[in-house]
């Protein structure tokens, strides 16, 4: 069955699979500093992304498969969906909804 996106404020598109008021999990790059949310990039669709996740332990097993500043503290904090979607809207970036092995359930493209 094909996943459909239906349009939300300022043009955000969401998923069937998550809600724009739902509680997802981020990574945190440098919570103590200058806080930032991980990104990733996806190299074969040429596209920047922040990945998300429904479950925090899947968040957990995922953060060794991502790339990262060697050094750098990371946190895995839980946000309200709509907030990163604009947070990554306004950044150029795509939000992923992933499962523990870093496989996209959903991808969230940014809001024209």
């Amino acid at each position: 069955m094909e996943k459909r996106h239906m349009p939300i404020a300022g043009g955000i598109t969401m998923s069937n699979i998550v809600k724009k008021e739902q509680w997802v999990w981020v990574i945190v790059q440098d919570p103590e500093g200058n806080e930032q949310f991980l990104g990733q990039r996806d190299e074969s669709e040429g596209v920047s992304f922040i990945p998300v996740f429904l479950e925090k332990d899947d968040a957990v097993q995922c953060l060794g498969r991502m790339a990262r500043k060697k050094g750098t503290k990371y946190e895995i904090q839980a946000i309200i969906l709509e907030d990163i979607l604009k947070n990554a809207t306004g950044n150029g970036f795509s939000v992923f909804v992933l499962n523990s092995e870093g496989e996209p359930l959903e991808k969230l493209p940014p809001g024209r």
